[in-house]
């Protein structure tokens, strides 16, 4: 047998694996892995160059401002001024104040809501200054009490400032205080509310203040603040100064001092006159002024016979009377109404509704029926 035909023949198993190289050679899937791609070379320069950031630290941030709302204006109670809510609905006090001629100039008028000024003994007068809004550091001379002046202390519940009184007041007082009213009297319980002054005598010189009257009273038991169930007059604001009268002067007389008022328009008030002479205020040496002057004509008489020995004055404070209504330069007749002694007084109009006064002081200048006031 020849050389070539004794060779072995390659296995077929080893041909296969031969064969299976070869086409894994061949294969797209033998080729070497397609390599990664580079980002954008800006992108890699921006991420590098990239300064690292100092941080900042972080600002406080500024408080917010706390706005306190100013507190609503309340009308007060006595002269429908719009005033603080503390001071609107405080308990008046009512004060009798001498008017003889010795002891003017008195302290006390420019503080108060309301006065009241009517005949008195020997036909002197008196006044009534009544507070709630406004203060005084001086008040007097202080002096006794009427039955009248009660009365109109009674109708607002007041705290009422006095040296004693007559026999019918002291006996009313003694029925009613701590019901209709407070007696804060300078001869019994309520002294620590008054001292003497030494540049005048005696009976003209015992003075008070607000501040005085209000401990005071508030110790004798008074509540401090205004009887919601009271009546309270209607108030309105100023007319435009075109509806105001240009000008207007008015005349009173008493026995022992003719009272006058001048309008000024521009201020919208009167200022008051005494004798021809401007009203003063001791108390602070300021003009006295009213925005609304109310006078009622009353019926009064001297009595010899209610207290003997003394002439007291008598007038009719309760009942019903012809009235004037005198504010912005202009004058409305009225009719006065008072249905017990301490009932409001009230001002009916001519359509029988009650007469709104402008906001602030309120001077009730009382005379006897038939006087001749001028306007």
């Amino acid at each position: 047998m020849s050389r070539d035909r004794r060779r072995r023949r390659p296995s077929a198993f080893l041909l296969t694996i031969v064969a299976g190289l070869s086409l894994a050679a061949c294969s797209p899937s033998a080729a070497a892995p397609e390599p990664t791609e580079t980002p954008p070379a800006v992108a890699t320069a921006t991420a590098i160059a990239a300064p690292s950031a100092t941080p900042r630290p972080t600002p406080t941030p500024e408080p917010t401002p706390v706005i306190t709302p100013e507190p609503s204006l309340l009308a007060a109670d006595l002269d429908g001024l719009l005033v603080a809510p503390a001071l609107a609905h405080r308990e008046p006090i009512a004060v009798s104040i001498d008017d003889s001629r010795v002891a003017r100039p008195q302290s006390g008028f420019n503080g108060a809501s309301l006065v009241w000024h009517a005949p008195a003994d020997g036909y002197e007068t008196r006044y009534l200054l009544i507070f709630q809004e406004g203060e005084s550091a001086s008040i007097g001379p202080v002096r006794s009490a009427r039955l009248y002046l009660a009365h109109w202390a009674a109708e607002l519940r007041a705290a009422f400032g006095h040296y004693g009184g007559d026999r019918v007041t002291r006996k009313w007082l003694a029925a009613n205080t701590k019901k209709l009213l407070w007696s804060v009297d300078g001869i019994a319980g309520g002294n620590a509310a008054y001292h003497r002054t030494s540049d005048r005598k005696a009976p003209h010189n015992a003075y008070s203040s607000t501040a005085d009257l209000r401990r005071v009273a508030g110790l004798l038991g008074a509540s401090g603040t205004f009887d919601a169930d009271l009546h309270v007059r209607p108030f309105r604001d100023d007319a435009p100064v075109g509806q105001r009268g240009a000008k207007q002067s008015v005349s009173i007389p008493f026995r022992t001092v003719t009272v006058g008022y001048t309008y000024d328009s521009e201020a919208n008030n009167y200022r008051r006159l005494l004798d021809g002479k401007a009203h003063v205020d001791r108390a602070d040496g300021k003009a006295v002024t009213a925005r609304t002057v109310v006078v009622l004509f009353m019926a009064f008489r001297i009595d010899t016979k209610i207290e003997p020995g003394h002439a007291r004055p008598d007038l009719t404070d309760v009942g019903t009377g012809k009235a004037l209504v005198i504010s912005e330069g202009k004058t409305i007749t009225a009719t006065w109404s008072k249905s017990a002694a301490d009932a409001p007084t009230k001002l009916i109009d001519a359509t029988g509704r009650e007469v709104a006064l402008v906001r602030g002081r309120i001077f009730f200048e009382v005379v006897p029926t038939g006087t001749k006031v001028t306007y």
